[in-house]
């Protein structure tokens, strides 16, 4: 059985894989469509202290980041060597504007409070071997 390649086959191969390998990536280009801009510290705490005050107040949430969140208080800056994009930023916002009261309440808690996983784009990096 001779089977011969055309040059034909050869272009429509060639078209195909230009096509899918060549498309960038949703984090080469900010995701969605969105261009690289870091994410304004300011704007992004003020937005989060108007969602956790807004949260405690509706769930009756009482706790030291309440109060300080419906004070107008609290964190300005991100942690030295932490640059998020606008877009990390968009999502962080949104999961906590949709959390349910449930889960809010761990994320101004006093001791230990959480955070939703779209708000950990500051999280330190892992070492080799697990140790951060």
């Amino acid at each position: 059985m001779n089977r011969r390649i055309t040059r034909g086959a050869v272009v429509r191969l060639g078209l195909v894989a230009l096509l899918v390998l060549a498309a960038p990536t949703a984090g080469d280009i900010g995701s969605c469509g969105q261009a690289l801009e870091d994410l304004d510290p300011v704007k992004f705490f003020a937005e989060k202290r108007q969602i956790d005050c807004q949260h405690c107040q509706d769930c009756e949430l009482q706790s030291k980041t309440c109060v300080s969140a419906c004070a107008g208080l609290g964190q300005n800056e991100f942690p030295e060597g932490c640059y998020p994009l606008v877009h990390d930023g968009e999502v962080c916002l949104h999961a906590l504007r949709d959390a349910s009261c449930d889960e809010y309440a761990p994320y101004v808690a006093d001791l230990a409070p959480q955070a939703p996983t779209e708000c950990n784009f500051c999280a330190p990096a892992e070492r080799p071997g697990g140790a951060p």
